[in-house]
């Protein structure tokens, strides 16, 4: 193997980078995306350094601008830049600080100052609230949308005397927007979220300074039922499940230098309520808004159109319940053009937006007053139409009434569809070009990991995944983004976690669903299958423990901690975590077996019938007690990471104890599962429940499973993720290209040969005569499948972190497949790590990128290892032609 450094290369950084004192790119802290009132008091600090392949820093120094005062560290000794302790005195409510870093290194190199970062702090106590949630006040109408305003003067000399700072502190029972004279106060929808609401209601802290005027002001507000009293579920549904009354709870605080703040908060005093031009607005249903009844000035000073009346107090909150968001809001991200525009007669039109997507229309339109135009969604057509029932109950119909007296652009509020393909009925005239736009929206995460390889289909298919995780990451991390549902199922996400932190910065978003997650844990540890809780039939309600699905509160903080490094969400997760192991040990008893009770188990295996999905190949108590090793032994790897030594020595001698049981019950003497399937072969290899003979044994096996079955999966939810790695694992690197690859029904190509731009909910979701899969549930928008993506990015690019936070890098890369060069780049919490390989003619050239304060190990096929510091490299190495069938 032969080595050059690079200075240029994957994701290179400008060649004079290196050559220039070190410099700081990039500071942030914990782990918000936008730092404007946040709910830590000591936010840790985290930041990435551009710098020369030599250089390592030795200490930092951090100044504090607060209250027009500066203070500093001082060098403090130390090569830590990821999430270092907060250098100052806890923030206060409302608190505005200024921090700057700077950092020296090995060779007595100083870099600059960082571009400074503003943090704010939100409100921390409950005692920081004097406002009470108001609105219409009696039950409301289901699906009701309701316009809140109210009045307020500021002094005409406000500008005059000082500059003044406005914060507006927003939140609801329901889901609203905010406007300010008519301006609208963000850009976020579907405020505040949905969370476990008895124990933790999400409010927004908005900067509002640019839209206050002096004299009179309007703070008008737009209120729907959302989840808090919408229709949540399926079979169904249920409505109103957290309160029958929606509210607004909002406090404007307008704050002078050396003067009083003047404070404007829900309440009786001065609130006025009306019904509003949107007449429904539902997730499921739709919405409808007749335009006729628009009044522009309604959130402007002066006297406003319609039915106004004075709100009532509808019911305390208490403000301890109050939190600060910890991951981005939702927003638009993206617009897109349809593709093709098909007339199906007067007024009707077919649109195909070539990409299934989360999001909704935006129509410019103008036509005669009154004029009804009508939007049905759909994810994918049959015989030419849209296919609605994968929707269900889901009916997903938004109509707008013209008022025909301008070029009107609407687009819905409070609701959104999953759908590619849509259909218009009523347009006034020719649909022209721009007319109707799709507008994508989902939490609003920063983009970390990418990748792509040499096969157009593979690339295809991590761009799917890419797709349904922004669809279906919306406040929450949901398993559908169409139909009658739209639930944070925890299976879905545990298996789908690993892919998730690489693609994108969800930590923020994810800690606080976990938070969640152990909020509605019940006293005995059963995890729900779904978080938020709602009830779902007698499957599902009440809530009783389920294999795959629990594990999420063991095995997703632990896998964060391994991609971030963040050792404060196992702590803070850990007695949850504990929970959900101790309650399983209760239920396997000293056999060590959970073989009773209910299991979803591989989850829509291939092989399950359309209406039955949990009728899988595998033993779904096989599945179960594998888990339960995995989570005990993970438990255990955590409670030594936060320091519970007792605890790790007792859950690392329970997980031995699950593995032996497992071996004495599951594992035939000749080493065969006693379900031969590649899921139990994948569990036993991936979870080292195996002894090393028959693991040996089991990956041929797995191999020989994939073979006879012509290179098809054959796995569900638990198997899926796991199965190429177990193939590549045990030396069998050929067969799990070969299942990689395969373009038959069922494989992850085929979904992309049958033109599928997400992730589907089962692998026939279309059949291969191109009709829709009988079965009650068929999504076409549905993560879990593509947790395969975690292996492309691990394997078949070669990335991985080796220690927690990729503060060692493994590169890896395994060519196979007939694959010609791959390339993967995420961004860690160090820097940008990277890798693109290329193989030619026996010839494997990689070129690899380390960030500063990172370093890796470089291990080549066929070839030692080789540890390398950060910078650019490139390597190469001479391959047999058929090395992959050789390992």
């Amino acid at each position: 193997m032969r080595s050059r450094a690079e200075s240029e290369g994957v994701g290179a950084p400008e060649r004079s980078a290196y050559r220039s004192r070190p410099r700081i790119d990039r500071l942030t802290c914990e782990h918000y995306r936008e730092p404007l009132g946040i709910g830590a008091s000591a936010p840790r600090l985290t930041w990435t350094t551009v710098a020369g392949p030599a250089w390592s820093q030795t200490a930092y120094e951090i100044q504090v601008e607060r209250d027009g005062l500066l203070t500093s560290t001082g060098w403090v000794d130390s090569a830590e830049s990821v999430l270092v302790p907060w250098p100052a005195a806890p923030l206060r409510s409302r608190e505005r600080v200024r921090i700057r870093v700077r950092v020296l290194g090995t060779d007595r190199t100083v870099s600059g100052w960082s571009s400074p970062v503003v943090v704010e702090a939100g409100l921390l106590s409950p005692e920081d609230w004097s406002a009470v949630p108001v609105g219409p006040g009696t039950r409301t109408t289901a699906d009701g949308v309701w316009l809140l305003r109210r009045v307020f003067d500021l002094p005409a000399d406000l500008l005059d005397r000082s500059r003044p700072t406005a914060r507006l502190y927003l939140t609801a029972h329901g889901v609203l927007d905010a406007e300010i004279n008519g301006t609208p106060v963000a850009e976020d929808v579907l405020a505040p979220g949905w969370t476990s609401y008895n124990h933790r209601l999400r409010y927004a802290t908005h900067d509002v300074t640019d839209l206050l005027q002096p004299g009179p002001n309007v703070l008008g507000i737009r209120l729907a039922d959302g989840w808090y009293v919408g229709l949540v579920g399926f079979d169904g549904g249920t409505r109103a499940i957290y309160g029958d009354r929606v509210a607004a709870l909002c406090q404007l605080e307008v704050r002078r230098s050396g003067e009083s703040t003047i404070v404007v908060a829900s309440g009786a005093d001065g609130w006025m309520v009306a019904p509003a031009p949107t007449t429904s607005a539902s997730f499921y249903a739709g919405e409808r808004h007749d335009a006729r009844r628009d009044d522009r000035g309604w959130s402007c000073p002066g006297q406003p159109a319609g039915d106004w009346r004075p709100v009532h107090d509808v019911t305390s909150r208490d403000c301890g319940t109050l939190v600060a968001p910890e991951g981005p809001p939702v927003r638009c991200t993206d617009e897109i053009d349809p593709v093709s525009i098909t007339p199906l007669g007067a007024g009707a039109y077919l649109l195909d937006f070539g990409q299934n997507l989360v999001g909704r229309l935006r129509l410019r339109v103008q036509g005669p007053r009154g004029t009804v135009v009508r939007l049905r969604h759909a994810e994918v057509l049959e015989d030419g139409r849209l296919c609605t029932r994968p929707l269900r109950g889901a009916t997903s119909v938004d109509e707008y009434v013209l008022a025909g007296d301008r070029l009107e652009e609407w687009e819905p509020r409070f609701t959104l569809h999953g759908f590619r393909y849509a259909e218009i009925e009523g347009w006034p005239g020719p649909l022209d070009a721009g007319a109707a736009t799709a507008r994508v929206y989902h939490s609003d995460l920063e983009r970390t990991g990418w990748f792509e390889c040499s096969d157009p289909l593979v690339t295809r298919l991590h761009e799917n995944v890419v797709w349904s995780m922004r669809g279906n990451f919306v406040h929450l991390p949901t398993d559908c983004p169409q139909r009658d549902e739209r639930l944070g199922w925890t299976g879905d996400l545990q298996v789908f976690t690993a892919t998730a932190a690489f693609l994108y910065d969800c930590t923020g978003m994810l800690r606080s669903w976990l938070r969640d997650v152990a909020a509605e844990q019940l006293p005995d540890g059963t995890v729900p299958w779904y978080v938020p809780y709602v009830p779902g039939g007698p499957i599902w309600s009440p809530p009783r423990p389920g294999a795959v699905w629990g594990d999420v509160a063991v095995i997703t903080p632990w896998v964060l901690y391994e991609r971030t490094g963040d050792q404060r969400i196992l702590a803070d997760q850990y007695e949850s975590a504990r929970a959900w192991v101790d309650l399983v040990t209760r239920l396997a008893g000293p056999a060590r077996l959970w073989d009773s009770g209910f299991q979803l188990g591989d989850w829509l295996d291939p092989a399950a019938p359309p209406e039955d999905p949990a009728a899988a190949l595998t033993d779904p108590h096989l599945v179960a007690t594998a888990y339960f090793a995995r989570s005990a032994a993970l438990l255990a790897r955590a409670a030594e990471v936060i320091g519970r030594r007792s605890d790790a020595t007792h859950y690392e001698a329970l997980a031995d104890e699950i593995r032996h049981a497992f071996r004495d019950r599951y594992v035939t003497v000749d080493g065969h599962l006693t379900s031969d399937t590649q899921t139990a072969y994948a569990l036993g290899i991936c979870f080292d429940l195996l002894s090393p003979e028959h693991e040996a044994f089991a990956g041929a096996r797995l191999a020989e499973l994939v073979s006879n079955a012509g290179h098809r999966i054959a796995t569900g939810f638990a198997g899926t993720p796991l199965v190429t790695e177990a193939l590549s694992r045990t030396g069998y690197l050929r067969a799990a290209y070969d299942l990689l690859l395969c373009q038959e029904c069922p494989s992850w190509l085929y979904t992309v040969r049958q033109g599928a731009t997400t992730i589907w909910e089962r692998w026939d979701s279309l059949l291969p005569d191109g009709s829709v899969n009988p079965g009650d549930m068929t999504s076409f928008n549905h993560y879990a499948l593509g947790a395969v993506a975690d292996w492309l990015h691990r394997v078949v690019a070669g990335l991985s972190p080796a220690e927690p936070g990729y503060r060692r890098i493994l590169f890896r890369p395994r060519p196979g497949g007939g694959l010609t060069w791959a390339r993967a780049r995420h961004r860690s919490p160090y820097g940008i790590a990277a890798i693109e390989w290329h193989w030619i003619a026996g010839r494997l050239e990689v070129a690899v990128e380390i960030p500063t304060g990172s370093t890796a190990t470089l291990e080549m096929p066929l070839h030692s290892s080789l540890e390398i510091g950060p910078g650019r490299h490139h390597f190469t190495a001479d391959l047999p032609l058929d090395w992959a069938g050789k390992l």
